[in-house]
């Protein structure tokens, strides 16, 4: 028994030398530098509330409260982080994260064209000939009143 289990570590030993998993390369943020972390305030209860509040002596700055909403387990949070991004920025996003998902905002996120967008001339145009075109298949004005065509473009 004594000799399986020495022949089993043995080749797990081999084994993790021959296999080496890659590492990821983080070069922005694997500077080697160490930083100050200036403030580091964490509260967490025993009902699953939590709170924390850290900063760094880089600017990096986040806030973090959440509490469990019904029974699945699901926690609902709200908070903040900041940070200057590499071309000098400074990044100050805030966010809620509940039953409707993650909502960053900040004034650097994209923002969605505002809705209903104008409708171009031609679609109304092809809308407009199309409510005319039914009106004169209920009318009984068109051949094949009873049936749209299923042949587009031929005569």
């Amino acid at each position: 028994m004594k000799l399986a289990i020495l022949v089993l570590l043995a080749t797990a030993a081999s084994a993790a030398t021959l296999y080496d998993a890659p590492r990821p390369q983080v070069r922005a943020l694997d500077s080697g530098e160490n930083v100050a972390i200036l403030r580091d305030d964490r509260l967490i209860d025993d009902e699953g509330k939590y709170n924390f509040d850290f900063e760094t002596a880089n600017g990096i700055s986040v806030s973090e409260s959440g509490s469990p909403v019904g029974e699945d387990g699901a926690i609902n949070s709200a908070g903040s982080f900041s940070y200057t991004a590499p071309d000098g920025t400074p990044v100050h996003v805030e966010f809620v994260a509940d039953e409707r998902g993650f909502q960053p905002q900040s004034d650097l996120l994209p923002v969605a064209p505002e809705f209903p967008h104008p409708i171009p001339q031609f679609v109304l145009d092809q809308i407009a000939f199309a409510a005319e075109e039914d009106a004169a298949r209920a009318r009984g004005e068109l051949r094949g009143a009873s049936q749209p065509s299923d042949r587009y473009g031929a005569p």
